[in-house]
């Protein structure tokens, strides 16, 4: 008991020395950053992970429900910038179909949207930190913003890309929107890569093969033309195939110096050969370590295997997107891009919340990107790659304690150069007053944040694990508030999030 007290204090303490960090913010309103250094495995006071005892649980439960946290007060994950749950319910939903629950992650919308974080001049990441109060009492929405620089920062100074492309030309590729989708997309941006990138393509069916090994586009462009309009649908689906091809391919033309990458292009219906993430992986897992080739998931058609892509691209240290008509350009020819450089590695967020002010909280997604809160600082533990041009939102339900007034939360994320590996940080802060009186009050981008949490939150009605968040509106005053936040923002996503809404209404 006296080692448990002893501990509890230096925790006390350790929350109140984060009071003094001092630096850039991150956003707006109380919202503060420290300064950004590299940082060995052992605890520096600063930043908010002290050490635990081996075996300390993290402070969420397996369950959705909301929790009264352990005595650490930590949450920890890896970062995560898929977007794929949102894409496939957009289509499904478009299709007058609900989607299953299973395939709602919460992250996954939240993070299809623009946001207003500041940026970093370099690689790493800007720490925002903010939140506003719900219409139920005590509970709060908090968002912990992080951002890498500008993609059009620097861009002509980025590496070369190796890129690999593993293509499903299986028989239910033939669907319109699918295999016909992928060519149109890898022709035209195989205009718009540079001359000293390289491009490989391997296609699979009941087996893969290299259609072209690795080539520099260069005065070459025409035979990746030629190969990518060969490209006939088959037979079934060996997609365990078509990753261990893809990986030797991209092996055999690993370019050193260049972003060495495969791209999947499927809708994950596996049906022959090996089917498991973990097994398909795990033949590939050199390539994969030693080389750190790691793996873009592109999932097409109107049914799609959403947990086999997700789960390969989480073991591939990488991340997936699901591609419908109309956002194919934008996937293909902005989003790619932007993952050809890296500018974190193996990167990680842990927030600390104050129990002073903080009587639960509960993170909303990022269920399979967990980390032991012990494990944040062992860069031995697989973090999330991370671009130039993105944005990573975790949003967090949060109920403060009656009359609480101070220090709410801070956050920090850690992250790996991708070039030296050395490990960097960098940490924001929340007060309890700079929360928001009203949810509803807050900035648009915010709003927009929580509305589609709450869409997410709507879709995954009927799945036991997860109960309501604080305040959620009917889906008619939520599509009404998206439609308001679409007129604000002039962004035509936003507008595309009402119309969703209002289909997801229709289906109740």
């Amino acid at each position: 008991m006296e080692r448990q007290r002893t501990r509890q204090v230096m925790l006390a303490l350790t929350l109140a020395g984060g009071l003094l960090l001092t630096g850039c913010g991150g956003g707006d309103g109380g919202s503060r950053s420290s300064a950004d250094g590299a940082k060995g495995g052992s605890y520096d006071s600063g930043f908010p992970a002290p050490d635990q005892p081996q075996g300390e649980q993290n402070s969420e439960s397996s369950r959705g429900d909301y929790v009264t946290p352990s005595p650490d007060y930590l949450s920890t994950f890896a970062l995560d910038v898929d977007t794929a749950s949102y894409g496939y319910a957009r289509r499904t939903l478009a299709e007058g179909r609900r989607p299953d629950p299973s395939t709602i992650r919460p992250e996954e919308f939240v993070n299809s949207f623009r946001q207003d974080y500041d940026r970093p001049d370099g690689n790493g990441f800007t720490v925002t930190v903010d939140g506003a109060r719900t219409d139920n009492d005590d509970w709060s929405l908090v968002r912990v913003g992080l951002a890498t620089r500008s993609a059009e920062e620097h861009a002509d100074e980025r590496p070369p890309a190796a890129l690999t492309f593993v293509i499903d030309i299986s028989g239910s590729m033939a669907e319109p929107g699918r295999l016909d989708l992928a060519q149109r997309s890898l022709d035209t941006m195989t205009e718009r890569l540079r001359d000293d990138d390289s491009v490989a393509l391997v296609t699979f069916s009941d087996r893969a093969e290299t259609v072209l090994p690795m080539t520099r586009l260069g005065d070459h462009r025409h035979r990746i033309h030629e190969a990518i309009d060969s490209l006939k649908p088959t037979y079934s689906t060996n997609l365990g195939a078509g990753v261990e091809t893809g990986y030797r391919t991209a092996v055999e033309g690993l370019r050193e110096g260049a972003t060495n990458r495969v791209v999947l292009i499927s809708d994950a219906l596996a049906n022959d050969g090996e089917t498991d993430p973990d097994a398909i992986l795990g033949r590939i897992d050199t390539a994969r370590r030693e080389h750190g080739i790691t793996l873009f998931g592109i999932g097409v058609g109107s049914d799609y295997g959403d947990a086999l892509m997700e789960r390969l691209a989480d073991k591939g240290d990488g991340h997936t997107v699901y591609v419908s008509g109309d956002d194919a350009e934008k996937v293909f020819c902005e989003q790619l891009p932007q993952n050809i450089d890296l500018t974190a590695r193996d990167a990680k967020a842990q927030v600390a919340f104050d129990p002073e002010t903080v009587a639960s909280f509960r993170l909303i997604g990022y269920d399979d990107r967990r980390v032991a809160d012990d494990d944040f600082r062992d860069d031995r533990v697989d973090g999330g790659e991370v671009g130039p041009g993105h944005t990573v939102t975790a949003l967090y339900a949060v109920r403060t304690r009656p009359g609480a007034d101070g220090h709410l939360a801070t956050a920090t994320v850690r992250w790996q150069d991708p070039k030296s590996r050395a490990p960097h940080e960098k940490s924001g802060e929340l007060e309890t007053g700079s929360l928001d009186d009203s949810l509803w009050s807050a900035t648009p981008r915010f709003q927009v944040t929580a509305v589609a949490a709450y869409l997410a939150d709507a879709l995954r009605r009927g799945d036991d694990r997860w109960n309501s968040l604080p305040g959620a509106p009917r889906l008619s005053e939520l599509a009404d508030r998206a439609d308001t936040l679409a007129d604000r923002t002039e962004d035509r996503a936003v507008r595309q999030l009402a119309d969703t809404i209002r289909r997801a209404g229709h289906l109740e």
